[in-house]
């Protein structure tokens, strides 16, 4: 029995002597046999034609060989499963005589575990009903080293065959095991659970923790090791206190945890105690004597090898972004050390500048000023920018920080020069008219100046404070001598800056700012370029004064922080301290293969939180780790934005006498809203003298994506629903220096399955320019619940980055038109559901009578299937469908002359309630 492909990499005597050795009667001879096959397997040679005679050595009582051939079996059954099935049967016809059974039931508990630990390895579906039995009776040894394995082994199994899994009521007896005796069988235990939760493919876990159970962990932690320590914390980390009190006991009981030797305990005990205090935020004292105690083994962790401080050093990061309270008085620990890798040094930087406050931002400078002198360049980049970003972070040491930087330009080290000009733009900008006094020592650098991002800023500065630099036109007419050879960037600033220059001082530049117009029309083949130019040629040589009120605005200030994780995002990481998740900073569904289902982790809502609502979905599936699909999803291509027609203009136009014709008057406004999204509401109206019908309430626009958070898009919106179409209606708006185009759109799964129906075809978006858009949805993209249901994920994409925000939709707009029922039908359906799906609520503030009330709920696809009066009250009964095709029944209550009523409400999937109450809070209130 050999393989003729063996014979490549062996010498076809080594097998045949290898085989006979294996079949000696010696069991020395057995073991050195063994050891020779592991030897070749293990520097890659193809031994698997020996596997029916290395598995016949299991029947022996010598452990070290019953290791060796355990070895030899895992390894093959992954990579040959066939051949591990016909091997395999050879010892598992009859369970009761295999050897595997038998050395389940071996003396040895050692053995024991060997055999239940092979067979959790060989991941082969059709042998797996073979280890059930064995595995059963494993998980109820006498010995706790055995059970703890066996735990582990339930694990394995599950992702074989998790039916098979839950059919034999291995959950039940992994549940028993919490409750074990031994402490390290609770922490296996606890790690199989948890790995089999997040690994359920409805995302529901199958083994909930009470309050009994977190007092058999707790218990036990004090008594396993260090990694079952990890183990039970994480585990901790998921569960949910029913009160105050519980989580201050679990808090007391974890505290002491802080103190482990081993970082990993550590960090994990941060993780539970972090969640503990987002719940407790109510109770201030003991979040603040929490927060002094996390301060001290936070600080400790610094004091290990480099690569623990990097791994500590981000998730610190993380912490300080959530809390930075914890350790604002432990600044000092981040100074960096000679002799720190610069991975660490860099990271350190980072923490330094968000713990940045006005009690220590004369150490934080004095320290960024002698890391600006380092060989390091990249290092020494990064503390100037951290001057920078401390100038804007804290407000009253800007003058100091502008000193700071004004001393690294007077070292005249090229590299320094350039970084310390970008970020004093960025100051200009954060405190206009407050440090312009120092542009003439900036301008003695310009010949110095090689990179673009220098070379923009510096140019943006002159053109932006052009009245108070007497030779301004002489400084950009030097950059414009290699105008064609400059990068993109350079080039769009110094044209808007030769633009800013001429408004300024119309009288000398004249010519300047037509030779940087011709050159961007005419001699580029930049979109934007050529683009930004045609708008400009056409501001002034029709309206000067439009052109300074667009050109000279005034521009949005910077924010203080930029690169701050968005806080959906910096919860889901705190619940993933001392992962990896941590370490790179995504979620886990960013980076790990193949997983795409499982729990969301989550910070709870703090109490009093509006977002503790919904109850738990039956029917709607679970969502994933929602921002690691967002972020790693590929918008795809921006669709091509609508433009006017553009006449380029000539070189020899006086743009003061207003001699270019560009025939305004025949292009279509690019700058309009109907150019984008034409309206025909009201035309039939117009012709026939129709009027138009009442439309479906429409909540008002609110900001979904402030201008701080989107570089200066500012997007403000609302959702409507229309001739059975839903809408999102948004008004974009440009308090940016830069135009925007190229805009894309796109949503993440979400619970109802919302996405565009189209490209998003939004034009060119000028500084300053507001623009109302409307962009057809469908419910045909991927379901994933979401909490709130409501909530839609979205990302919007230009040519300035990619932002992200979230808004919830008012459920109104997901009722369809074909939400009504017949009298008999509806009187069957409500019978038909449960009671138990009964929920009631109390109306306020409604307006107008029973007919009115009817009406509107019409208007929004809420259906009167009847009505009658009682007892001198008004029956409503009504019924409304949503997309997903979840029918909800109600019966409103109305008493004549009062403004409140009772709704009662019945649905059978009842978690859609909260949603529906609010729908008619909304709707009946206006």
């Amino acid at each position: 029995m050999t393989d003729s492909k063996y014979f490549t990499t062996t010498k076809k005597g080594e097998i045949f002597e290898l085989k006979s050795e294996l079949n000696n009667d010696k069991k020395e001879k057995k073991k050195e046999a063994v050891k020779k096959v592991i030897a070749s397997m293990t520097v890659g040679k193809d031994v698997s034609a020996l596997f029916p005679d290395v598995v016949n050595c299991m029947q022996t009582d010598n452990l070290e060989l019953k290791k060796l051939v355990y070895l030899y079996l895992m390894n093959y059954a992954k990579s040959q499963p066939d051949m591990a099935i016909m091997a395999v049967n050879t010892f598992v016809k009859e369970l009761p005589s295999s050897q595997l059974a038998k050395d389940c039931e071996d003396p040895n508990p050692l053995i024991r575990a060997l055999a239940v630990r092979t067979m959790g390895c060989i991941r082969v579906d059709k042998i797996t009903e073979y280890l059930c039995e064995p595995l059963r009776k494993c998980l109820k040894d006498e010995d706790p080293y055995v059970r703890k394995t066996a735990a582990v082994c339930v694990a394995k199994l599950y992702d074989i065959s998790s039916g098979l899994v839950e059919d034999q009521g291995f959950l039940e007896q992994l549940k028993e095991l919490l409750s074990d005796s031994n402490p390290m069988v609770v922490a296996n235990a606890v790690a199989a659970l948890s790995e089999i939760n997040e690994s359920t493919p409805n995302g529901q876990p199958l083994v909930e923790l009470s309050t009994n159970t977190i007092n058999k962990l707790l218990t036990a932690l004090n008594e396993c090791t260090e990694w079952g320590q990890v183990f039970i914390l994480d585990s901790l980390s998921n569960y949910s206190p029913r009160d105050d009190r519980e989580a201050q006991s679990i808090c007391e009981r974890i505290t002491p945890r802080l103190a482990h030797a081993n970082a990993a305990v550590v960090l994990s005990a941060v993780k539970v105690l972090i969640k503990m205090m987002e719940i407790l935020a109510g109770d201030t004292e003991f979040c603040n004597t929490m927060s002094k105690k996390l301060a001290p083994p936070l600080v400790t962790l610094l004091s290990s090898e480099p690569e623990v401080q990097y791994v500590a050093l981000r998730n610190i990061n993380l912490i300080v972004q959530k809390k930075p309270d914890i350790l604002k008085h432990e600044m000092k620990v981040f100074f960096v050390k000679y002799n720190d890798p610069i991975y660490v040094k860099l990271e350190k930087l980072d923490i330094m500048i968000r713990l940045a406050s006005q009690v220590n931002i004369a150490q934080v400078l004095s320290e960024l000023k002698e890391y600006a002198t380092e060989v390091d360049v990249d290092f020494v980049r990064k503390a100037v920018r951290a001057i920078g970003r401390c100038a804007i972070k804290v407000e009253p040491s800007a003058e100091r920080c502008v000193a700071t930087l004004l001393d690294l330009i007077q070292t005249k080290v090229n590299y320094v020069v350039q970084e310390a000009i970008v970020v004093i733009k960025d100051i200009f900008r954060k405190y206009p008219n407050k440090y312009e006094s120092i542009i003439s020592t900036l301008c003695e650098n310009l010949d110095t100046l090689d990179e673009p991002e220098a070379r923009a800023s510096m140019v943006w500065i002159i053109g932006e404070y052009a009245e108070r630099i007497d030779n301004a036109d002489e400084l950009l007419d030097s950059f414009l001598e290699g105008f064609a050879d400059e990068n993109a960037q350079v080039q769009l600033q110094l044209l808007t800056a030769v633009v800013k220059l001429f408004l300024k001082r119309p009288q000398h530049t004249q010519g300047l700012v037509q030779h940087v117009l011709s050159l961007a029309t005419q001699d580029s083949d930049n979109p934007d370029l050529r683009d930004r130019g045609f708008i400009y040629w056409r501001l002034l040589s029709t309206d000067p004064a439009a052109a300074k009120e667009v050109v000279l605005a005034d521009k949005p200030l910077i924010s203080e922080e930029t690169d701050l994780l968005e806080p959906t995002l910096l919860d889901e990481l705190i619940c993933h301290i001392s992962s990896l998740a941590s370490v790179y900073h995504k979620p886990p569904t960013a980076f790990v293969e193949g997983r795409s289902a499982g729990i969301r982790k989550t910070l709870p809502a703090r109490q009093g939180s509006e977002e503790a609502s919904a109850p738990e979905a039956t029917v709607i599936p679970n969502q994933e780790s929602l921002i690691g699909d967002l972020l790693s999803m590929d918008l795809g291509a921006p669709a091509a934005p609508v433009s006017a027609p553009i006449v380029a203009p000539t070189s020899n136009v006086d743009l003061l006498g207003g001699g270019l014709d560009i025939l305004l008057g025949g292009a279509p406004d690019i700058n309009s809203a109907a150019a984008v999204a034409p309206s025909t509401t009201g035309l039939l109206g117009d012709i026939f003298g129709l009027s138009a019908a009442p439309a479906m309430y429409t909540p008002p626009k609110v900001c979904w994506l402030p201008a701080d958070k989107g570089k200066g898009l500012e997007i403000h919106g609302t959702f409507s629903r229309r001739a059975g179409q839903i809408s999102m209606d948004m008004t974009l708006t440009n308090k940016a220096m830069q135009a925007m185009s190229g805009f894309a759109v796109q949503f993440n799964k979400n619970s109802f399955g919302i996405a565009p129906a189209s490209p998003m075809n939004v034009p060119v978006l000028q500084p300053g320019q507001s623009l109302e858009y409307s962009l057809t949805l469908n419910t045909a993209g991927p379901v994933q619940r979401m909490e709130p249901l409501t909530t839609l994920q979205v990302a919007i994409k230009n040519n300035v980055d990619v932002f992200y925000y979230a808004c919830q939709m008012p459920i109104q707009v997901l009722f369809t038109e074909d939400g009504t029922l017949d009298k008999r039908v509806f009187l069957t359906t409500w019978r038909d559901i449960p009671s138990a799906n009964e929920v009631q609520y109390t109306v306020n503030d409604i307006k107008g009578n029973t007919d009115a009330v009817s009406s509107k709920m019409t208007l929004s696809n809420i259906f009167t299937i009847a009505k009658r009066n009682v007892e001198g009250q008004d029956m409503l009964y009504q019924s409304l469908k949503l997309t997903n095709n979840i029918w909800v029944l109600l019966e409103l209550k109305l008493q004549p002359g009062v403004s409140t009523a009772t709704l009662s409400l019945k649905s059978r999937s009842v978690e859609v309630a909260p949603y529906v109450f609010q729908a008619y809070d909304s709707i009946l209130k206006n």
